[in-house]
C-alpha cells in the first residue's frame, strides 16, 4: 500500500515538473528579451554609445525577438586601418548619442552602438561590410533595408544629418545639443589683439583715426578681407560641422593639423587665418 502511494507521489512530481518545464520554455523568449533591454538600458547610462563585440551584437541585435532599435556605427579607428574620418564621424555619433538622452521616454526603444574593426571582424563580415565608418539603423521587426544604411557619401556624417536620418528611420526626433564652440570669442579676440597691437605701433601718429577717407576705405576692405579671410580659413566649416578644437590620440599625442583633406580642427582655421594675414600685410 505504502508502496502505491509513493508510486502515485512520484508521478504527480514527475508531472508537475513536466509542465513546469514547458511553462518555462514557453516563456523564457519573453523573460530573455525584458533581460536584454535591462542590460542594454543600464550600459547606455554609462556611456552613450555602447561598444560591441561579435558576441555582443549577436546577442543584442541579431537576437529575436526585439522590440527596440539599434543604431551601429562601423568603424575602425585604430591607427594601423587608416582610416582618417573615423575618429571624425564618431565624434558626430557621440553627440548625436549625447543628445538623445534627453529623450527619456525614448529611453528603451532606441540604442547606439558601435562596432570596431578589430573587436569585431566576424560582424564586418556576416554584415558583407568593407568600409567604415558605416552607419546601419537595425528596427525591432524584420530586417534592415536599403535606406537602413545611411548614406554618408550623399548628405555628410554631421551630428544633424545622423539625427535627421534617425527621425526618417524611427520617428524620434532627437534635437541636437552641441558643445560650446568657442571659435567665435576667440576670432574677436584676435582680431582686438591685432587692432591694439597696430594702434600700439602707430602710437606717436594717430592722426589719421580723425580721417573720414580712411575709415570709409577701411571699413570696406576690413569687411572684404575678413569674409575672404572666414571663407577660405574655414570658419564656415566650424560653424556647420563643429569639429573639435584639437585632437588628443589614446596614446597622450596631440594634433593640431587633421590628418585627412577631408576633415580640419578649429585649431587650424585660426594658424590658416593667421598666415593669410600675414601673406596678405606682406603682399600690400
Amino acid at each position: 500500500m505504502e508502496c502505491k502511494k509513493c508510486i502515485i507521489l512520484l508521478g504527480l512530481v514527475l508531472s508537475l515538473n513536466y509542465v513546469y518545464g514547458q511553462y518555462r520554455m514557453k516563456n523564457t523568449p519573453g523573460s530573455s528579451l525584458s533581460d536584454r533591454v535591462q542590460q542594454l538600458s543600464e550600459l547606455a547610462l554609462t556611456r552613450p554609445v555602447i561598444k560591441f563585440n561579435g558576441a555582443k551584437f549577436k546577442e543584442y541585435v541579431k537576437t529575436t525577438p526585439r522590440n527596440y532599435s539599434v543604431v551601429v556605427m562601423f568603424t575602425a579607428m585604430a591607427p594601423q586601418r587608416q582610416c582618417q574620418i573615423c575618429r571624425h564621424a564618431n565624434d558626430e555619433f557621440v553627440i548625436v548619442a549625447n543628445s538623445f538622452r534627453y529623450l527619456q521616454s525614448h529611453s528603451k526603444k532606441l540604442f547606439f552602438a558601435s562596432v570596431d574593426f578589430d573587436e569585431g571582424s566576424d560582424v564586418f563580415h556576416m554584415m558583407r561590410l568593407n568600409t567604415a565608418p558605416v552607419y546601419m539603423h537595425f528596427p525591432p521587426k524584420g530586417k534592415p533595408k536599403p535606406a537602413d544604411t545611411m548614406d554618408i557619401q550623399r548628405v555628410g556624417f554631421g551630428a544633424e544629418a545622423i539625427a535627421k536620418w534617425i527621425s526618417e528611420r524611427t520617428d524620434i526626433q532627437i534635437r541636437v545639443f552641441r558643445p560650446p564652440n568657442y571659435s567665435g570669442t576667440v576670432a574677436i579676440i584676435m582680431l582686438l589683439i591685432l587692432i591694439g597691437g597696430f594702434l600700439y605701433l602707430r602710437r606717436n601718429n594717430l592722426d589719421f583715426i580723425y580721417n573720414k577717407t580712411i575709415w570709409g576705405l577701411g571699413a570696406l576692405v576690413m569687411f572684404h578681407d575678413f569674409f575672404t579671410l572666414t571663407m577660405i580659413s574655414g570658419q564656415m566649416w566650424n560653424h556647420i560641422r563643429g569639429p573639435p578644437f584639437i585632437h588628443r590620440s589614446p596614446s597622450g599625442n596631440v594634433a593640431y593639423i587633421h590628418a585627412s583633406s577631408q576633415g580640419q580642427f578649429i585649431l587650424e582655421t585660426y594658424i590658416v587665418m593667421i598666415l593669410s594675414i600675414l601673406f596678405i600685410n606682406s603682399q600690400s
